[in-house]
């Protein structure tokens, strides 16, 4: 009778060696290299890396006095920004190809379980990134620049650089993105059993007051991007708490066949 594979052993013989292992990299590195370019390419053609960073400025432009424009104080500015925006678009556009290629690099080697585990994370967590820096596009920005400019003199026109502007969004695009991948770290350190449920639920008072520590740090000092980022943070963590309930209560346990194999037969 054929012999049952043993579950532990499932990736047994799958092992490669060492040099395949950089070939397969490689391989996976240029086609996700390969793809950022392609979208680099087609961005370039339309709508231009102009166009991409006037709508990226858009929410700062539209809060500007009348006649005023954002200026550029280096030489190589006008080019170098507008591109350094085109090539972080294609690479947020490629992610879901890039993350594919890492995921089929390292998907061999886990376990089922491990597989049923990660792969949604990874998931989830881009699309969670995603809608953090679309928060702070949307509706982070416009209230924030609003704010700012109420606050500068008349005797002031306002003419910002461009590459000191793309500092401040990466910044708070890098911020937002972060703050909203919360859920996912509650639910992997409950999953992991770093920590509990009951002991998040304690420390919620500790999380508060830290989100505001944090958010004053970040962003920039004024009151509205600080709500705007510890607000949420907060609202976050509490859908982490209820999300490693649901998903990540506990580990799965033991095999029924493991706990009934030591267990004796009742006399016939």
């Amino acid at each position: 009778m054929a012999q049952t594979p043993d579950p532990e052993d499932e990736l047994a013989g799958s092992e490669q060696p060492f040099v395949e292992h950089l070939m397969e990299l490689r391989n996976r590195l240029v086609k996700a290299v390969l793809a950022v370019g392609v979208v680099a390419g087609v961005l370039f053609l339309y709508p231009g890396p102009g166009p991409l960073y006037d709508f990226l400025a858009a929410p700062l432009v539209a809060h500007l006095p009348q006649g005023a424009t954002m200026i550029a104080t280096s030489v190589i500015s006008p080019f170098m920004v507008p591109l350094k925006i085109l090539l972080m678009t294609a690479f947020l556009i490629a992610l879901p190809v890039v993350l594919y290629q890492l995921w089929a690099f390292v998907a061999p080697g886990l376990y089922s379980h491990e597989k049923k585990t990660v792969l949604p994370l990874v998931v989830s967590s881009t699309i969670l990134f995603f809608l953090g820096v679309a928060f702070c596009y949307y509706f982070v920005f416009g209230r924030v620049f609003a704010f700012i400019q109420s606050f500068a003199p008349k005797s002031i026109t306002a003419a910002p650089d461009i590459e000191a502007y793309l500092g401040f969004v990466l910044t708070m695009f890098l911020a937002f993105g972060v703050t909203f991948e919360v859920p996912i770290a509650v639910v992997v350190l409950v999953r992991l059993g770093v920590i509990s449920v009951e002991k998040l639920k304690h420390g919620r008072g500790y999380f508060i007051v830290g989100s505001f520590i944090i958010a004053a740090i970040i962003t920039p000092p004024d009151v509205v991007s600080q709500l705007a980022l510890a607000i949420p943070m907060c609202l976050l963590y509490e859908v982490g708490i209820w999300a490693a309930q649901v998903f990540a209560r506990s580990k799965p346990e033991a095999q029924p066949a493991e706990q009934g194999g030591g267990s004796s037969s009742e006399p016939g």
